[in-house]
């Protein structure tokens, strides 16, 4: 069999198009920023910025935050290394990683450590960038530097991170270095007594199986529990089909999964009424252990998830909001919005209308209209699909919370 042999000039243009094309993409960003930039310069009030961009650019609202400090920090006081990223010269990574090192420096002392960085950056990765940078701050600040250890670790705060397939990652975000490595070397010393001879787990499984019993509580012989809804139907949870669950603040996951997270001895189950030809959640049946029908548990039932378009925290974590319906009535207008979403109306310029088929618009104060439409519980169905589809003629399908 022949083998083809890619010539070395040809690797080459290859590499120099890849090249150009970051170039471009930086360009890009820095063309973005600018218009971020003026957007925030423009606007009103500064509370909800972060939450337009987010809309406007379809990302979450910490990037949009750090998209806007990035924007007005590197247009107005770091004019240079925003010239190397105007220029296709560092990519928007880079330019990131200068952000976050400058983060805690007066605007005062921006220009000089500018200045330092000019000719620093350019071919440089994020993480020398950033190394580089910090060197430079800490010569341009030495007290302020030292200072700054003691600001980052009260920024310490614990992230969950959402992944595929019912996976998720958990990490504790400036921890203080010292406590960080302790907590290392104690998971890891955990971990290899328990790598044994007949131990099938590799030892970075081990680690992470270890470090969630701790934290669940498991090693004072107790667990913590946690309230979450998990959507699937009857004929799943019997073994008759193996169509996904939908986790609630994390999306689908797989049915064993599901049946395996339903076994657990304070499962609680609840009967969900819908209507058919829509998949929407009309009503709840009474819980297997509390009545839990009222206004605020069947909208975070039938929501699932902040409303406020673009916002993924599940709905256990959400607040009642009363909001007009499209012909200005406001009675049984309820939605559920996050803590930091709820507040949003009563900002000026904001907006947020009910229509008539449960989609709710929110108005923003520049004048953008996004739409959030509730996710059915199904897809539509006739009489004669219930029986395949886990529900009875009247539309029934079923809920767990655990």
């Amino acid at each position: 069999m022949e083998t083809t042999t890619t010539k070395p000039t040809e690797l080459h243009r290859i590499v120099v198009e890849l090249q150009q094309n970051e170039k471009e993409v930086a360009r890009l960003h820095a063309r973005r920023m600018k218009l971020v930039a003026e957007f925030c310069r423009r606007s009103e009030a500064r509370r909800g910025l972060p939450e337009q961009i987010a809309m406007a650019l379809s990302m979450t609202k910490h990037r949009a935050a750090a998209t806007i400090t990035a924007a007005e920090k590197l247009t107005a006081h770091m004019p240079k290394t925003f010239a190397l990223l105007e220029k296709g010269s560092i990519p928007l990574t880079v330019a990131e990683r200068v952000r976050d090192a400058t983060s805690w420096l007066p605007d005062s002392k921006l220009a000089e450590v500018d200045s330092l960085l000019e000719n620093t950056l350019e071919g440089r990765n994020p993480t020398q960038a950033r190394r580089i940078t910090t060197r430079t701050v800490a010569k341009v600040d030495q007290e302020g530097h030292a200072d700054r250890a003691k600001g980052s670790r009260r920024g310490r705060q614990v992230r969950l991170r959402h992944g595929d397939a019912g996976t998720a990652s958990l990490a504790v975000t400036s921890a203080p270095i010292e406590h960080a490595l302790a907590a290392y070397a104690n998971v890891d010393q955990l971990a290899r007594r328990l790598k044994t001879a007949d131990e099938t787990r590799t030892l970075d499984q081990l680690r992470a199986d270890t470090m969630l019993d701790l934290l669940m509580g498991k090693q004072f012989g107790g667990e913590v529990r946690t309230h979450c809804y998990l959507y699937l139907d009857a004929t799943t949870y019997a073994g008759l089909n193996n169509r996904p669950a939908e986790l609630a603040g994390h999306g689908l996951i797989p049915a064993w999964l599901a049946k395996e997270m339903c076994s657990g001895r304070n499962t609680v189950f609840q009967r969900i009424i819908t209507e058919p030809q829509s998949g929407q959640v009309t009503e709840l049946g009474e819980a297997k252990h509390s009545s839990t029908g009222n206004v605020t548990e069947l909208v975070r039932v039938r929501d699932r998830e902040c409303r406020r378009p673009g916002c993924t925290k599940p709905a256990k974590l959400t607040e009642l909001e009363l909001c007009e319906h499209h012909d200005g009535r406001t009675e049984s207008a309820h939605i559920g919005t996050c803590a930091a979403d709820h507040k949003l109306p009563a900002i000026r310029g904001w907006h947020h209308t009910l229509e008539a088929d449960g989609s709710l618009t929110v108005t923003t104060p520049s004048g953008e209209t996004y739409t959030s439409r509730p996710e059915p519980l199904h897809e539509p169905r006739s009489i004669q699909d219930d029986s395949s589809a886990g529900t009875d003629h009247q539309g029934h399908t079923y809920c767990r919370c655990a």
